[in-house]
């Protein structure tokens, strides 16, 4: 007899994992207004950027950054967890980071979170998936969870799975699709998974005495493997471990996982074998401070949705209606024995031209009314699925889902129906850009926002930076080199920047010919965007980022006032900000005119706004 205690609980959308996707997608939701539950089957959240993994948040800014031409990094709740990481935790503390995501979900008040809880078995009638069945074997709790949408954020898919939703496995053939990075003939392979350390410096000799089991290495089976402990320039390299102890493809990598994560022990323990006792490589007094056991894993299910994503979609950049969020980082395919095909090099990436669209239908089940999915098992070829695996492009896949479930459980319109309804898909695009995510050509038109319709003034411009560009529609600059293409990209800098001749403060300024009576304003700041903002282990990564510290560009102080009845009265008052995003619920009260006064920055020597929205 069991000794799980059931519990019977009901929610608008159940999330199931919680990696940077389902952190995304749950907070999206919940901020949507609809009832969430996320169950992460592990005790943190974050998946492969987890304190158990550790590897850091890439996407689509990879390789492209030119200030005011290309930027290129996720916004959203990505950009969120990002800003907050880099300036709550600049001693890159990867426990801090697990801490900050557990923060975010439990400040939610529409949503639970369920840690250590796992989904493995589902309900299905007529198509819906009514319920799912998660346990948490710590309390010895089991809970049947109903549920009007259900979205799988699990990597391996788990829940889809269990419904019976239909998926690929390993890498399909170039005649399938048409692609020309495809295996002559389709096999069941796929990426292998890696275990990662830290090692540090003590300041003495240190010994490594490996165990019998541990692997060996020669310099030749590494020569396309680099792994001395400092880089050419002197910079810690040996600090992080190594992406490429990778293994595990030839095999079914979840089934034989337990057997991957020992071989991968079993390599990690050579590498740093060959590094300390095989050859002079400077590692002397360096000694491991923490090993991994849970591999990172990098493929597995890939669900079959309304559409499959391709080779051609991504190295074109085809546009689609029902886009929900963008990628960018290469398609970046690696040997599926890793360290054991030592004459391949570990990866091989194919340069994407141009930010791409991510459609809905990729994350809709092809079989299922109500199951959508984000993450690494949304529906993409092998080849795409190379590029859009990045965990940063997963968690915006993850927030537009997020966005696209709550609008199907509070129009009751079933998510299957989404994308091939014109009407909901902009209101669903609509409150992505309102959520400061972005979509390749989208802009803004939604109809509460009555920013659009005032006129502007400010107290100075810069030539390339009018006040015409709070209401562009668009919060970013992608016309450059690498960007968005450019019969997409829309041509500016997409901010007001006012002139630093003029010093500070400066304001910039909205009227109207009749008044309004605005319930909320919402400021987008420029952050930096050009560059990369991730949080690493590796200290030769992290060349080039900024952290520690709020981005540069980024209005720290200033205050908003509203014109009404002839006087202007004060609304917001705001010191210290660092966020992108600033939400300001208001009363209502008419106004006439709306003042946003830029005080201070946090680095740079003047004010910068990509948009003000006004919604009555």
């Amino acid at each position: 007899m069991s000794l799980l205690q059931h519990h019977e609980l009901d929610c608008d959308i159940l999330v199931a994992g919680g990696g940077m996707a389902g952190v995304c997608c749950a907070l999206a939701a919940a901020r949507c207004g609809a009832k969430v539950i996320l169950c992460q089957n592990r005790p943190v959240l974050g998946g492969n950027a987890s304190s158990e993994v550790r590897m850091h948040i890439c996407g689509a800014d990879a390789g492209r950054g030119i200030a005011l031409e290309t930027e290129a990094r996720e916004g959203g709740i990505v950009e969120e967890i990002r800003l907050e990481n880099c300036v709550r935790n600049p001693q890159r503390s990867v426990s801090m980071a697990d801490l900050i995501l557990y923060e975010k979900c439990r400040a939610e008040p529409n949503l639970t979170l369920m840690l250590n809880t796992a989904v493995v078995a589902a309900e299905v009638t007529d198509g819906i998936v009514t319920h799912t069945h998660a346990e948490r074997q710590s309390t010895e709790d089991g809970f049947r969870i109903a549920a009007k949408v259900v979205v799988d954020c699990t990597g391996d898919g788990r829940l889809g799975a269990e419904a019976g939703a239909p998926f690929r496995y390993g890498r399909e053939g170039t005649a399938e699709f048409g692609e020309s990075l495809a295996q002559p003939q389709p096999d069941n392979r796929r990426l292998g998974s890696t275990l990662l350390f830290q090692a540090r410096d003590i300041g003495k000799p240190v010994p490594f005495v490996p165990p019998p089991w541990a692997r060996h290495f020669t310099e030749d089976d590494l020569r396309l493997r680099g792994h001395a402990s400092r880089g050419v320039d002197g910079t810690a390299d040996a600090e992080y471990g190594y992406w490429w102890i990778e293994w595990g493809g030839q095999l079914d990598t979840i089934k034989d996982n337990e057997v991957i994560r020992d071989e991968l022990l079993a390599l990690l323990l050579g590498v740093w074998d060959h590094i300390k006792n095989r050859g002079d490589h400077g590692a002397e007094n360096w000694a491991l401070d923490w090993v991994g056991f849970l591999p990172g894993k990098r493929e597995s299910r890939r669900f079959i949705g309304q559409y499959t994503l391709t080779e051609s979609d991504v190295l074109e950049s085809r546009a689609f209606h029902d886009a929900i969020a963008y990628g960018g980082w290469p398609i970046d395919t690696h040997p599926p024995t890793g360290v054991d095909a030592p004459d391949e090099p570990p990866c091989t990436q194919h340069r994407v031209p141009h930010l791409y669209d991510v459609p809905l239908r990729c994350c809709v089940s092809h079989d299922f009314k109500n199951l959508l999915f984000a993450g690494r098992n949304i529906s993409a070829t092998h080849v795409a699925f190379a590029s859009t695996r990045i965990m940063a492009t997963c968690g915006a896949i993850g927030q537009g889902v997020g966005t696209a479930a709550a609008y199907a459980v509070t129009t009751g319109v079933l998510p299957a129906a989404l994308p091939g309804d014109a009407a909901s898909m902009e209101a669903v695009q609509q409150r992505l850009l309102r959520d400061d995510a972005y979509l390749i050509g989208v802009v803004n038109q939604e109809e509460t926002d009555v920013a659009r319709k005032a006129h502007l003034s400010a107290s100075s411009e810069h030539p390339s930076g009018g006040s015409c560009y709070i209401i562009s529609g668009q919060t970013r600059a992608v016309h450059g080199d690498r960007g968005a293409p450019l019969n997409r990209a829309n041509q500016g800098t997409h901010r007001w920047m006012s002139d630093p001749g003029d010093g500070m403060p400066a304001w910039i300024e909205l009227r109207w010919d009749r008044p309004v009576c605005p319930k909320e304003v919402r400021l987008i700041f420029d952050t930096g965007l050009h560059r990369r903002l991730t949080l690493s282990q590796q200290d030769s990564a992290m060349k080039g980022i900024l952290w520690g510290q709020p981005q540069p560009e980024t209005v720290r102080d200033y205050r908003i006032d509203g014109l009404s009845n002839g006087e202007w009265r004060p609304l917001v008052e705001i010191a210290g900000n660092y966020q992108r995003l600033s939400v300001h619920p208001l009363d209502g009260v008419p106004i006439t005119a709306l003042r946003i006064t830029v005080e201070g920055t946090n680095g740079i020597d003047h004010a910068r706004v990509c948009e003000v929205r006004v919604l009555e």
